[in-house]
């Protein structure tokens, strides 16, 4: 007699064999040209796999068919079986696993960079890994984000993920680059301003989110870092001369408040 345990075993072996069977006869339509009717086909075995529960292979045959588009750069078809990816795992209880978000990040360094889809799939992903920690998604799938967005020189994107990873060390890499690259000599330290500004009101109990924030000088602070880093002088003039006229109007009233006491004025 066959034990339980052996008899999954060899369920499972068939399963994948199947599996296997069916994606040599989808990766040759594919090769033939056939995209459309082998994109339709690996959307009727998602959702017949769905229906017997057989989460794993359905996000399996999905992952390997996005792949599969990708390569042949068929972006719209590889785009749609990523987020059949996504919603096998939303509609199963799969745990967050290391391999899970490696897969993901993979999708995602495929995907267009200008493309709608893209986005939402990040938005998704990030979403599903909070069962894993982090109310912002799990600290390993923006780290492996904010690498992809580093080689594709997105610095600004690349900056909001590792503030959200466990990568400190990687965030301080790829700031020296962004800082080489786009930054005059004098911004060194603004570069590293931004990310302790940004990680400082994210992480103080009695800031609220923002921005905007409900603190005058922390809207001042952030709206001159965006001024610097986008380059545009005139906002930066703007806010410098705010700001002169904050300190000039406070100058006068110490000086009327000192005239009004009487109190001699100390020349040196």
């Amino acid at each position: 007699m066959m034990s339980e345990q052996e008899a999954l075993k060899c369920s499972s072996a068939r399963n994948r064999g199947g599996v296997q069977r069916v994606e040599g006869k989808l990766r040759a339509s594919v090769e033939k040209g056939d995209y459309y009717e082998a994109h339709q086909m690996y959307r009727t075995l998602f959702f017949r796999y769905m229906s017997q529960a057989k989460h794993m292979e359905a996000r399996e045959l999905m992952y390997n068919g996005a792949l599969l588009f990708f390569s042949y750069n068929q972006q719209n078809s590889a785009a749609d079986l990523s987020m059949l990816v996504l919603e096998s795992l939303e509609k199963s209880d799969t745990k967050v696993a290391d391999d899970i978000l490696e897969h993901l990040a993979k999708l995602f360094s495929l995907m267009d960079q200008n493309s709608p889809e893209r986005v939402a799939f990040v938005s998704r992903a990030l979403k599903w890994s909070t069962g894993g920690s982090g109310k912002l998604g799990h600290p390993k799938l923006h780290q492996l984000l904010a690498v992809t967005l580093w080689k594709e020189q997105n610095y600004s994107e690349s900056r909001y993920h590792f503030l959200h990873s466990s990568d400190g060390e990687g965030c301080a890499q790829m700031l020296v680059e962004y800082s080489a690259s786009r930054g005059f000599r004098s911004e060194v330290d603004m570069f590293v301003a931004q990310a302790v500004l940004h990680t400082y009101t994210q992480k103080h109990p009695s800031i609220e989110k923002g921005p905007p924030f409900v603190q005058p000088l922390l809207n001042f602070i952030w709206f001159l870092l965006l001024a610097v880093e986008g380059g545009k002088l005139t906002v930066f003039t703007v806010l410098w001369n705010l700001l002169n006229s904050l300190m000039g109007s406070g100058e006068e009233e110490e000086g009327e408040e000192a005239q009004e006491d009487g109190s001699p004025i100390e020349l040196d």
